[in-house]
């Protein structure tokens, strides 16, 4: 989610990006029901949000991932994006870097999870070995960009508290705000703000709030396609970085969905032999 900005998955994708990876749409939520309280409105439309991207199956995209420093000057990676979608609890998603050849091989897998904590591996071809990405290191910078080994892990619901903090226009729509604090006290966020076009519901920006609550990067998302009649996804994701005055743009291309992806091509044994 690549020459518009965002602020992972397909990020992931996902934006992951897995979510950061995979951006989800879905239905107005009846914000101004007196009886919920902003928690209850909060985790309703992120479950809303959920409930509409649900039933894609699986997906298949390629991605540019463009780095640059705080001068300005720009390195480009590009990689293809596979994601299996698992309803029952998390999907597994699998990064592949082509280019340039100092990366070429470089594989990221993730399986996620719902409740507990999401198991991340990366194929480091230099090293020919498999390595696992503990929990205490994931707000650690994802192959020297400025996402985060979290951030490429699907956003699960059931990992977050909701807090709605109201609307406000962004670009042509309004958006609703919605804060998010993770319940991983090994996360490298305290809290990130969510914000999504109140018709369809997708995020369209995410700030990012650090341990101390310094707001310290920002990530806009524009682009945006759907597909299958159904399933939005940024074309653009644009991380920026406001302590270092670095930024990491992701550009998404070549969606392909209900392939013949399975399990088989989501196992940590096989990341050595990806193609």
């Amino acid at each position: 989610m690549i020459n518009v900005r965002l602020s992972i998955t397909n990020t992931f994708v996902a934006i992951s990006l897995a979510s950061l990876i995979m951006i989800g749409a879905g239905v107005m939520v009846p914000l101004t029901v007196s009886a919920q309280t902003p928690e209850e409105v909060g985790l309703q439309i992120a479950k809303d949000s959920r409930e509409r991207d649900q039933g894609f199956g699986n997906f298949s995209a390629q991605q540019k991932m463009i780095l640059r420093n705080k001068h300005g000057q720009e390195s480009l990676r590009q990689l293809r994006v596979k994601v299996l979608e698992d309803e029952s609890d998390g999907n597994k998603t699998l990064f592949v870097f082509d280019e340039p050849r100092d990366v070429k091989g470089t594989a990221f897998l993730i399986h996620s999870f719902k409740e507990k904590a999401d198991n991340q591996w990366i194929y480091l071809p230099a090293l020919k070995r498999v390595k696992r990405i503990s929990s205490s290191n994931r707000s650690g910078s994802f192959m020297g960009s400025e996402f985060a080994y979290e951030d490429m892990t699907p956003q699960e619901v059931e990992k977050y508290t909701y807090k709605y903090m109201g609307e406000q226009p962004c670009g042509e729509w309004t958006c609703t705000i919605v804060e998010q604090v993770p319940t991983d006290k090994k996360s490298g966020y305290r809290r990130q703000l969510f914000w999504r076009d109140k018709e369809e519901l997708r995020i369209v920006k995410v700030e990012f709030f650090d341990r101390k609550n310094v707001h310290f990067k920002t990530l806009d998302l524009d682009d945006f396609q759907q597909y299958l009649d159904q399933y939005w996804r940024a074309g653009t994701m644009d991380m920026v970085n406001h302590v270092t005055g670095k930024s990491t743009t992701l550009t998404w291309s070549d969606y392909q969905f209900r392939t013949e992806l399975n399990e088989r091509d989501f196992t940590k044994t096989g990341l050595k032999r990806v193609r």
